[in-house]
Formats: structure tokens, sequence, C-alpha cells
């Protein structure tokens, strides 16, 4: 009878999960991509919007002018790894309902994904200059090129005003267009605070003054700088597009988000010393422009006086003797393991605070996004 019984369960149990299974194959479903199929979905959408951006309007139709835009763009926009703009499409399949993932919905995702992706290509344009670095993305800055120069500060400015163009042709009739606009001039402002504390910490290309060079200090420029403009953007402009008005879900989502950007920063510092060139795409140069940064905040942290001597000759020096030798102090300081140990911790203390206070909806997205960067090396 025990044998009986135990069969019936077993075949009512087997009829569910064959009633699950046919509910699930009848139903919508949301289409799975990876990532290197949205980025490809992303290049097959880039021709039309340099297209969009290299049309005027009114009387300017002057080929000079056309020509000088779309190098601009294409120099400058679609040859990183594109995360902002595949981590807002993500995150906007995750955040609607399955029948809003129409064809179109998501085509104006990738166009604002595409938005993000000319924020970030004009902050680092910007940030090359300032700080006269000479790659970007494994070929020379843009104001390094021939007849360009200083004349890349007006470029940055317009690619700025390219994402606004971008968001006018596109958005403009949509019921959340005022809160995209909102959004992108809110984080806009917050990086440029974040850039201004970056410069004066390194008292605008003088001899910087390792008293600035605290942790807390280190955290604030990371922030505005980093946490504001790494994956915050994408989620925020995704949940504005969602509809999403719960302003504590904003709450926690920017909060998380600011941490894994922070997060984001300390690796990208980590590599401009110990990365491998040919897979950044970047010389490094933080030792020589004596940059705030988290390798060395960690070094003053630990140094005896003796070795903050030397790295109070040597840092911020364009000398490749001085950089070898902080290089060489970083390495008796075993900054290496330090970091290894940092970012162990971090990631752990970043998902639990992922776990106990984001809403459940934000979960799996903010979870996604923490492991898409965790132990990277580009």
């Amino acid at each position: 009878m025990l044998h009986i019984r135990m069969r019936k369960s077993m075949m009512t149990l087997c009829h569910k999960r064959l009633f699950s299974i046919r509910v699930l194959h009848n139903a919508p479903q949301k289409n799975i991509i990876t990532n290197k199929d949205e980025r490809q979905e992303l290049m097959a959408l880039w021709p039309n919007v340099v297209k969009d951006l290299t049309k005027f309007d009114g009387d300017l139709n002057i080929p000079e002018v056309t020509t000088r835009f779309s190098k601009l763009l294409q120099y400058n926009i679609p040859n990183g790894k594109m995360g902002r703009g595949i981590s807002l499409i993500n995150a906007y399949k995750e955040l609607v309902p399955v029948e809003q993932l129409t064809d179109e919905n998501i085509r104006l995702a990738r166009i604002l994904g595409w938005c993000c992706e000319i924020m970030h290509g004009y902050t680092l344009l910007e940030d090359d200059i300032m700080d006269r670095s000479l790659t970007r993305r494994g070929q020379p800055c843009w104001y390094l090129q021939d007849n360009v120069g200083l004349s890349a500060i007006n470029d940055g400015q317009l690619l700025e005003q390219m994402i606004f163009k971008l968001l006018h042709m596109h958005f403009r009739e949509k019921s959340y267009y005022l809160d995209l606009l909102e959004t992108f001039h809110k984080i806009i402002y917050k990086i440029l605070i974040g850039q201004s504390l970056d410069l004066l910490s390194t008292n605008c290309g003088k001899k910087r003054n390792f008293n600035f060079f605290t942790m807390d200090h280190y955290n604030t420029i990371v922030k505005y700088k980093s946490g504001y403009s790494t994956f915050l953007p994408s989620v925020m402009l995704a949940m504005n597009v969602a509809e999403i008005k719960d302003d504590e879900m904003f709450r926690e989502a920017k909060n998380v988000l600011c941490e894994i950007g922070i997060f984001y920063q300390v690796q990208d510092d980590y590599l401009d010393c110990y990365g491998d060139q040919d897979i950044t795409g970047k010389v490094g140069t933080d030792i020589q422009e004596g940059k705030c940064n988290w390798l060395i905040v960690s070094a003053l942290e630990r140094v005896t006086p003796e070795q903050r001597k030397i790295l109070e000759e040597c840092y911020g020096e364009n000398d490749g003797e001085k950089s070898a030798r902080v290089k060489e102090l970083y390495h008796e300081l075993k900054l290496q393991t330090i970091y290894n140990d940092y970012e162990e911790k971090k990631y752990n203390l970043i998902i639990n605070q992922i776990k106990q206070k984001s809403p459940q909806l934000l979960q799996n997205l903010l979870l996604t996004i923490l492991n898409s960067i965790y132990r990277r090396n580009k």
C-alpha cells in the first residue's frame, strides 16, 4: 500500500511539473540575450545614432562639420566595454512587465543606452585633457590627434549636448521625458563635482599636498566622480523608463550603486598600477600625475616617516626612476595583498547590503551588476 501511495504521489508530482512546464512554455517570456549579443544589437543601432547626431536643422549644411562630428563620435564612443549601455538595457528588461518588451521599447532603451555611453565618453575625453593622459581604450587620446589639441574641450561640450539632442528626438512625447532630463542633469552635475574634488586634491597639477590624501577625502572624491557615473545612471534611467515612482526604491538603489561605483574605481586605481596594458588599453599615469587614488592613500596609512619622505620626493613626478621607486615601495608595503583582501571584503559587504536592504525587484539586477565586475582585469 505504501508503495502504491508513493507511485501515485510521484505521478501527481510529475503531472504538476508537466503542467507548469506547459504553462511556462505558453506564457510570454523575456528573451534571454547575452551581453555579447546585446553589444552586437547596440552596434547595429549605432549608425542610426550617428546619423541622428550629424543631421542639422535650418541652414547649417557644412560638410566639414558633419565629417568632424562623425569622427568625434566614432573615435570616442563605441570602442569601450559598453558596460553602461548594456547595463541600462538589462535593467530595463528586468524592471518592466514582459508585455512591455516590444521591439520599439527595446529600441528606445538601446538609444538611451547610447546616451549613457556618450555621457561616459564625454567625461573621459575631458578627463584625459586635464590629466594629460596619453592613451584611452588602446588608442591615443582624442586631444592628441592631429588638428584637435585643446579644441577637444569644445568637442567634449558638443558630446554632452548630443545626449539631450537624442533625448529630444526620441523621447520628448514620453510621459517620463522630464524624468530623463532631470536624471542626466543631476548625474552630470555630481560627476563634475567629483572631477573638481579630484583636481583640487592634486592642487590642480601643482605640487600635491599629502595632508589631503586621506581615505575619507578619497571616498568623497570617488563617490561623486565614479559612484554617480558608473552603474547608477543606467539603473536610474531604466527606472525612469519603467515609470517607477517609489522614492524609497530610488534611494536604496542609489546607495548600493554608489558603493558599487566606488568599488569599481578602487579596481581602476589598482589596474592603473598593476594592470596589463594590452588588456586595459591604457597606460597607467596616476603615480606621475600625483593622483589621490586608493593605492597612495593606503600606502600613506602604513608608511614609516622614512618611507613617507620617499613618497614626498617621488610621487607626482614625471620621472621613470621615481615612479619605479614608488612601485617598489608599494611592493614593500604588500599593497597587492592588501588590495586582494579589500576586494573580497568589499564584495561581501555589498552583497549583504543588497540582500538586507534592497527592494526585491532590484536584488537580482544589483547582484548581476556586482558580479560582472568582481575580480575584473580591465
